[in-house]
């Protein structure tokens, strides 16, 4: 297993990981720097364990509204898939209706033709 040292709020902390991971960890633990120091601005000095409770309570509220709008998408695109399955149902109805229009047609052009030959025959 590998292991990162990351810094948050100026204090390092050993971190294991997956071999291949690191630098994904490294960026995580980059961008909670990021939502500590931003509430240290903000705040003062408040305490590391209520600035670490504090981003990450912005952490999970950026995560939930992130899953939420996930949902939505799902939903837009079951819709559109729907949709799509229906068009493709009524594109395919009306493919069916003119090639029976077509087949009539052709039916009658020979009729008309075999009329004009005078066989008189009709296929």
């Amino acid at each position: 297993m590998a292991q990162v040292i990351v810094t948050i709020d100026g204090k390092a902390y050993r971190m294991a990981c997956e071999e291949g991971q690191e630098a994904h960890l490294e960026g995580l633990a980059q961008n909670f720097d990021r939502y500590v120091g931003h509430l240290k601005t903000q705040f003062g000095e408040i305490g590391d364990l209520r600035l670490t409770v504090m981003a990450s309570i912005m952490v999970m509220d950026e995560l939930s509204e992130a899953n939420r709008r996930i949902g939505q998408i799902e939903q837009e695109l079951e819709g559109m898939k729907k949709h799509r399955e229906g068009s493709a149902s009524v594109a395919e109805k009306s493919d069916q209706a003119l090639a029976g229009m077509l087949s009539e047609l052709t039916s009658q052009v020979r009729s008309i033709a075999a009329k004009l030959d005078g066989t008189g025959e009709t296929a």
